[in-house]
């Protein structure tokens, strides 16, 4: 169930929202707490309904779209149900999955889905919120432009390493996605970025995949979820005469 249209607020559109204990999650809140409507993706109705459900209860206003972001078909319900919502002005692509696999074990199979989830979804979702952003106008509450548009990237797409091939490649043409959106859409208003995470994150997926990395690491070993969403957000309300295009944020703990 959703949260009753408000054309007051302005909306943003996350992709790539999972566990509550995870980045999508706290973009979600984030935003929300900076007077944003979430419209709220992912595969698992469930979880995206719980977060919507959460935010509500902080007093918040939240859609739960589910939907596959990287099926055409998806993103043109998704987007369609976006314009009923409201006036979207931030877009956030956080969307991903890692592949691990040697070299010589790598399917086409395997890097074919690695692309279509983090490149081709980056494309489509990006596509879909830059559309809907022209289609809204210049916001004049918000003379810097007609909105933001960010994408969650990470190491791999400056370097490739085993067993991380099919990532590597995938996340490296998300990079250069946004580098090509940023230089055509700047000009128009929307600030388009690409955010390296360099480091893992705090969060549920890695707490039940590797909590003894978890114990390493220590205090602040990780990267928190709030304070990566509270750089996002920096980046939305930036002066568009000091506009980043990428930026990386690891642990101080992290070597580079």
């Amino acid at each position: 169930m959703n949260s009753p249209s408000d054309s007051s607020s302005p909306i943003v559109w996350i992709a790539g929202v999972g566990a509550s204990a995870g980045l999508g999650a706290a973009l979600a809140r984030r935003f929300a707490q900076g007077g944003f409507a979430v419209a709220l993706t992912g595969r698992t109705a469930a979880r995206i309904e719980a977060l919507a459900s959460e935010i509500r209860a902080a007093g918040g206003t939240a859609h739960a779209l589910p939907g596959d972001v990287s099926d055409e078909t998806s993103i043109a319900s998704l987007a369609a149900r976006i314009r009923e919502i409201g006036t979207l002005r931030a877009a956030i692509f956080n969307a991903g999955n890692a592949v691990r696999a040697p070299a010589l074990e790598l399917t086409a199979d395997q890097l074919e889905q690695a692309l279509r989830t983090n490149a081709i979804g980056g494309f489509l979702f990006g596509q879909a919120a830059l559309r809907a952003m022209f289609e809204n106008g210049r916001d004049a509450a918000a003379p810097d432009g007609r909105g933001t548009l960010l994408f969650t990237g990470a190491t791999a797409a400056l370097r490739g390493r085993p067993p991380f091939a099919a990532f590597a490649a995938a996340k490296a043409a998300l990079r250069s996605l946004a580098q090509s959106f940023a230089r055509e859409f700047g000009r128009e208003g929307i600030h388009v970025a690409h955010i390296v995470i360099d480091g893992g994150i705090d969060g549920e997926r890695l707490r039940q995949a590797a909590p003894q990395r978890v114990q390493q690491m220590g205090d602040d070993g990780l990267l928190q979820a709030d304070a990566i969403a509270e750089t996002y957000w920096q980046l939305h309300v930036q002066h568009r005469s000091a506009w980043t295009q990428e930026i990386d944020l690891r642990p101080f703990k992290e070597p580079f």
